[in-house]
């Protein structure tokens, strides 16, 4: 027995409490933008650009439906494809202006398909990844500890495959790197009856601000000069390849005839790409390669 407007709620009370958080970390508050899909359903986006931390961010949430379940959302159940949906979601991500600070994204969802006759069939996904430009070990450690700290009462075997699973995920095939350090993703999740399959849901989305705000709080503050923000630039032109080649929300949000506005808010607002460009060995900008855009485990 599933229950969706449990879900919703909860949604729209993460989203809430996520932009109190950051709007007391800015400074500066995020506006409120409230729309409407043709197709069905809609969602409220909450947006902050120029701030006194953040260069660009967006906390959104969507509740969208439709008739026709989208190739991106049926990837790995092909005998779903074409069926009526549902889909709600809080998706983030926050890009903040010191290089030093991390980007970082979140995104916790529901799922339900129905068909003729059938049963629906639901499934939760999310998850949360750091991206960092320059790496900090006490950050990744700490990242990636509230991650497991989130799933461990649902199953030790949770947190070693979602972490997996997010390290393969947010890959960068063409250039052979992970996006960044990583943390958890999942998808198709209904292994366990509904009330502990939200529950697991719910801690992941509770943990995000555990996990990120100490990061951001020790960071954004940092001095930096024009050396650090140019290798930003660059580092985000990774971050941009990946949500328009890869991601699976980007490209359900845009083939579901989503609203592009709130769908491209993920991607930074200051971008460089460079010809076969190679950092100095041994410098900060090499380390990040080396030390911390490879798979390991941190706790």
């Amino acid at each position: 027995m599933t229950d969706a407007n449990s879900v919703k709620e909860y949604l729209l009370g993460l989203q809430v409490s996520i932009v109190a958080a950051m709007e007391e970390v800015d400074g500066c508050r995020f506006i409120t933008d409230s729309w409407e899909r043709p197709e069905g359903g809609g969602g409220i986006s909450r947006v902050i650009e120029e701030g006194h931390v953040f260069e660009r961010g967006g906390v959104n949430f969507s509740h969208v439906m439709g008739n026709n379940l989208p190739p991106s959302a049926a990837a790995s159940r092909p005998e779903l494809a074409g069926r009526k949906w549902e889909a709600m979601g809080v998706s983030l991500v926050l890009h903040p202006r010191n290089p030093f600070a991390p980007t970082v994204h979140m995104n916790v969802r529901f799922f339900t398909t129905y068909a003729e006759g059938k049963d629906p069939v639901w499934w939760f996904g999310g998850g949360m990844d750091l991206t960092p430009y320059y790496g900090f070990e006490e950050d990744a450690k700490h990242f990636h500890q509230t991650c497991k700290d989130a799933l461990t009462p649902f199953g030790a075997d949770l947190h070693p495959r979602f972490k997996k699973w997010c390290d393969e995920y947010f890959y960068l095939k063409h250039r052979k790197e992970a996006r960044g350090v990583g943390g958890i993703f999942f998808d198709d999740f209904n292994e366990q009856p509904f009330a502990q399959s939200f529950a697991m849901m719910k801690s992941v989305g509770d943990g995000f601000l555990k996990a990120y705000r100490p990061i951001l709080e020790r960071r954004k503050d940092l001095a930096y000069g024009e050396t650090e923000r140019d290798f930003q630039a660059y580092r985000r032109g990774r971050y941009v390849e990946f949500n328009l080649v890869f991601d699976r929300g980007t490209l359900f949000g845009l083939q579901s005839g989503g609203r592009t506005e709130s769908i491209l808010m993920s991607m930074p607002p200051i971008v460089k790409w460079r010809y076969d460009w190679k950092p100095e060995a041994g410098s900060a900008e090499a380390k990040l390669a080396t030390d911390f855009l490879v798979h390991k485990e941190w706790v």
